[in-house]
């Protein structure tokens, strides 16, 4: 259960900085869905705006792909357990063109990461010079 009240489009609509959010979210999505993530956030209009803003800028045209920034945004998701995350963001993945075969091994590949990164903090393994950027090539 939310822990804040999850606007309705009535009330989005009665909040003219709500309403263009809401509308410009509808307009870049192509869909007629506002999710419970931002009806959460319409409590807080600015909040709101600067959080779609900078989503918008950061998840659109860009010198990654579509689908590459949707598995980083999952896999940041994972590592930060947010199951909303997990599977708003897997959803947009599957509708830029995920399909199973790659996403288990996606999967795969971020248990790995996992497993290997505790097992590397665990043992404090020195950074090899060739890895650091300002020693390596």
């Amino acid at each position: 259960m939310a822990t804040v009240k999850l606007w309705s489009d009535a009330e989005a609509e009665a909040d003219a900085r709500v309403s263009a959010v809401f509308a410009d979210i509808r307009a870049t999505r192509g869909s007629d869905v506002v999710n419970n993530f931002w009806r959460g956030l319409a409590n807080d209009p600015a909040l709101l705006e600067r959080t779609w803003s900078a989503l918008k800028t950061v998840m659109g045209p860009g010198t990654l792909d579509p689908l590459t920034k949707e598995l980083v945004y999952i896999a940041v998701s994972i590592a930060n357990g947010c199951p909303y995350c997990i599977h708003s963001h897997t959803a947009a993945a599957r509708a830029k063109g995920l399909t199973e075969g790659q996403h288990g091994e996606f999967l795969a590949v971020v248990g790995m990461a996992n497993q290997t990164n505790a097992l590397v903090n665990g043992m404090q393994i020195p950074i090899d010079a060739a890895f650091r950027v300002e020693e390596g090539s």
